[in-house]
């Protein structure tokens, strides 16, 4: 038994990965654009990460562009059975790095065939709809595009990206949805209610950005439980999230070999429940003036 598989399993789908993933976005260069400064840690934190037991790994072929993708297949290729690559569609990388939507028929399927092509596959086992459109508009469009290119065998299953309740509503009356990734953490925790609402119906949830938008006041608290535990702040978010429900999947990235263990290492840290009521008080910390 890995140390990860004290966190348990969940499926996307009828695809069954560990809770505690890696998220390969910070392999690729400075400002998630161009090669890494590093390459040949960038394949041996993939290999690592595999060989430690994860089999749910979080990509997309705008991570560079093209770039991270590349890296997984040199270093992963050919994949071993039970490893599910998630991806993401709806954005492109401007020359300057900026992220632009990339949401027409025509720009879904380009990208669809760039993941495939890049991670060389046949099929891709999940794919996410990347919400650029704002929290208002509309996912039918784009989403459709998507649903016809898993009619066409191309993906397996369909997720969603940085969307809203409304949002994953409407996607649902389009096709099945197995995954919502969204900002969350211990301290943004706006998608509590939709988490335990999308549990209900078996959808997994993936947060992103587990140490994200968090106040000086609030980073020195986690900082502090974690001296406390001997722990990192990082190890500490990630086992808060473990816990938070068995729905949730966690995808931490990293370029570093120390920070990759560190964090695998976090599906063994126990959180008492003082601690767990301690660091749920981080939502109502008010920022110092």
């Amino acid at each position: 038994m890995s140390r990860i598989d004290r966190a348990g399993t969940y499926h996307l789908g009828n695809l069954l990965v560990k809770r505690l993933g890696y998220g390969a976005m910070r392999l690729s260069g400075p400002g998630i654009f161009g090669p890494p400064r590093e390459r040949e840690t960038a394949l041996a934190v993939l290999r690592e990460a595999v060989s430690s037991g994860v089999n749910h790994i979080d990509t997309s072929d705008y991570y560079g562009p093209h770039i991270t993708n590349q890296l997984i297949r040199e270093a992963l290729h050919p994949y071993p059975d039970d490893l599910v690559i998630v991806t993401k569609i709806g954005a492109i990388r401007g020359q300057d790095a900026s992220w632009l939507p990339a949401s027409s028929p025509a720009e879904l399927t380009r990208a669809v065939h760039d993941n495939l092509r890049n991670l060389s596959l046949d099929v891709l086992d999940v794919v996410n709809l990347r919400n650029m459109l704002g929290a208002g508009a509309s996912i039918e469009g784009p989403l459709t595009a998507l649903a016809d290119l898993q009619r066409q065998a191309l993906v397996r299953h369909i997720g969603l990206s940085n969307v809203t309740s409304a949002q994953i509503a409407e996607g649902r009356r389009i096709c099945e949805i197995v995954c919502v990734q969204n900002h969350y953490n211990i301290a943004h925790r706006h998608d509590d209610g939709l988490i335990d609402g999308l549990a209900g119906d078996r959808i997994a949830y993936v947060p992103f950005f587990p140490l994200g938008g968090f106040t000086p006041l609030q980073s020195s608290t986690l900082s502090s439980v974690a001296e406390s535990l001997g722990a990192t702040p990082m190890q500490v978010a990630i086992a808060w999230l473990l816990r938070r429900a068995p729905s949730v999947l966690l995808i931490p990235g990293t370029s570093s070999l120390v920070h990759l263990r560190e964090n695998l290492a976090a599906a063994e840290l126990h959180l008492s429940d003082d601690v767990i009521k301690r660091l749920g008080g981080l939502t109502s910390l008010a920022a110092p003036a």
